[in-house]
């Protein structure tokens, strides 16, 4: 635990006011052609029909935009307003809809799948001690099953019935259920037969009713059929330098893994809402699902990667680690924070989206054209956002237990001993260090410094801890102040650093 805290202390840097990051922070619209660039670039590159994009910040859709057509047929343009396949950004909403029935009571995330789909309980397992599947094990990809994207996607038409059959025969294992993380579109559409017959309900009148409808998301669906043609984007394939109509996929068995269509104007509603989770707080929960299912989204099972974060920065970036959530691969970026993303790739479409769930923003694009999933200037409108200054962290807010915990820090460094924390320590800190060697080491910093009139703002890494630096008369101090876990709350850990010139 030592090394850990440590580790904190090695990597802390403080976060500075916007202001004194950047004196004149860009605007979205001042960003604009920087990211039309972007997308204009990626449209080209890839052969790519139409093609819209958005931002959504503060709660709204901040900024959108429509380039090339929704159909070659008659040249109507890509905006908006135009419906397209998400392909696996679906599973998004699968697995919301599977948290929302656990929060009312109709499934656990522990139970077996088998409870709920009564044609898994004949199975044969790869191995006699292999675990059966349980539906947390289908929501994060790691039920044992192969990945299937090519084979998975051309199942959307699938009946029913004949899923009935396919599950009753039982599946060919690629590894024991819990082992490791193995993308699986047949995993999602189970999930969907689970969200069926809990629900008792089809899978898409139940995300309809639960979610769509609440959000306002009425243009959006899984039954293309009834789409409106004058909006709708038609699919398309690249292939021997032209492009090629495909096949109109109605709704089936697999909508669960891949079936939505969506505009961009109601997919903003999505991604705001989901942003609106963040932070934790008091206030009314007003969405369909409560803020804190939704954030549980965000969990990512520890089958860990390490990766380059997506985008042309992604080579000389810091690496991310990932994994995945419940229908999001999650990542922590040391510029952008906690981020949720997805792609989807599909027979006539391609997209992505990216949360950024510290700054309230999200990017995402929708293309008609066979696995064209915009995911790169998607992340790169991110990473310029973050360098224009547009990317504001969600403070964490001071609590008063720091507060008074900081303050008499700071003036036990200005008395250079420890008398004002007196009464405040937990039982551990004069065992971790005496009162004389703390006396030592104050009187060393204030020889090396002098003393610290000023500091800048806190910088709460929670309710119970803060990172925190000291202006002094000859350089800086950084400090991380730890609190314990006791009821008055007591100062477990405590500690200074000399800033170097260079990275004042």
């Amino acid at each position: 635990m030592r090394a850990r805290f440590a580790l904190m202390l090695a990597v802390l840097t403080i976060p500075l006011p916007a202001t004194a990051q950047q004196s004149s922070p860009q605007t979205l619209d001042q960003l604009a052609p920087e990211i039309d660039a972007l997308f204009a670039k990626y449209q080209a590159e890839q052969h790519i029909p139409g093609l819209v994009y958005g931002v959504v910040k503060d709660g709204r859709l901040a900024y959108v935009k429509g380039i090339g057509v929704q159909s070659l047929t008659d040249k109507s343009p890509a905006t908006p307003d135009s419906l397209f396949r998400i392909a696996s950004m679906t599973k998004a909403f699968t697995a919301l809809a599977i948290l929302k029935l656990r929060d009312d009571g109709k499934l656990r995330l522990d139970d077996l799948a088998e409870d709920h789909i009564p044609e898994m309980k004949g199975w044969a397992y790869p191995t006699k001690d292999s675990p059966r599947i349980r539906i947390s094990d289908l929501l994060q990809h790691v039920a044992g099953f192969v990945t299937d994207d090519p084979w998975g996607d051309r199942q959307q038409v699938l009946p029913q019935e004949d899923f009935t059959r396919m599950i009753a025969a039982g599946v060919p294992f690629s590894r024991a259920p819990q082992s490791q993380h193995e993308y699986s579109n047949f995993g999602y559409a189970l999930l969907g037969r689970i969200v069926a017959n809990a629900s008792g309900m089809a899978y898409a009148d139940y995300v309809r009713q639960a979610i769509l409808t609440p959000l306002g998301m009425t243009a959006s669906g899984f039954d293309v059929t009834k789409a409106p043609k004058a909006r709708y984007a038609l699919g398309y394939r690249w292939e021997n330098g032209r492009w090629s109509p495909e096949p109109e996929m109605a709704d089936g068995a697999f909508n669960a893994m891949g079936g939505l269509q969506v505009s961009a104007n109601d997919y903003a509603k999505w991604v705001a809402f989901l942003l609106s989770a963040w932070p934790a707080r008091d206030d009314a929960d007003a969405g369909p699902v409560k803020r804190s299912t939704v954030r549980e989204i965000a969990q990512g099972l520890n089958f860990v990667s390490v990766t380059n974060r997506i985008g042309a920065s992604g080579a000389s970036a810091c690496k991310q680690a990932a994994a995945y959530g419940m229908g999001w691969r999650v990542a922590q970026d040391c510029d952008l924070g906690l981020t949720l993303a997805h792609g989807g790739g599909y027979p006539g479409y391609g997209s992505h989206v990216m949360l950024m769930p510290d700054h309230g923003v999200g990017v995402f694009a929708l293309s008609n054209r066979t696995y064209a999933g915009p995911s790169a200037p998607a992340w790169d409108t991110a990473v310029a956002m973050d360098r224009a200054g547009l990317l504001e962290p969600r403070v964490v807010p001071l609590s008063p237990v720091v507060a008074e915990a900081y303050a008499a820090a700071k003036a036990a460094y200005a008395a250079g001993n420890l008398g004002p924390l007196q009464g405040r320590l937990a039982m551990n800190f004069l065992m971790d260090r005496s009162a004389e060697n703390w006396a030592a080491e104050l009187a060393a910093l204030k020889e090396e410094v002098g003393e610290c009139p000023a500091d800048e703002p806190l910088a709460p890494m929670g309710a119970m801890s803060t990172a925190f630096r000291l202006n002094c008369e000859k350089g800086k101090i950084d400090g991380l102040l730890l609190l314990a876990p006791t009821t008055p709350a007591t100062v477990q850990a405590l500690r200074f650093r000399v800033v170097p010139p260079d990275k004042e």
